[in-house]
């Protein structure tokens, strides 16, 4: 949804813009660009294909707007859940 509101913001040629994730556990070890050195992780592979006749920078620009978008911040920040009864 960020992608195709800064596209349209921007009148790019963005005709499309489908999502695929793939989530998986790993060793934390297994993580070079990773804080946390001990136990598992989850990792969640993203991958991002755009229709429409864009150029390369205008791929590289949306491809940069996805990674600051509100839902890509907040699963990349520590989060801290608080549980209580209703």
């Amino acid at each position: 949804m960020t992608i195709a509101l800064y596209a349209r913001r921007k009148q790019w040629p963005l005709e499309s813009v489908t999502v695929r994730l793939e989530h998986s556990r790993i060793h934390a070890a297994d993580c070079a660009e990773c804080e946390t050195k001990e136990g598992r992780l989850d990792r969640i592979e993203r991958e991002i294909a755009m229709t429409g006749p864009l150029s390369p920078e205008q791929r590289a620009r949306l491809l940069e707007i996805a990674e600051r978008c509100p839902v890509h911040r907040t699963l990349t920040s520590e989060i801290n859940i608080r549980s209580r009864l209703a």
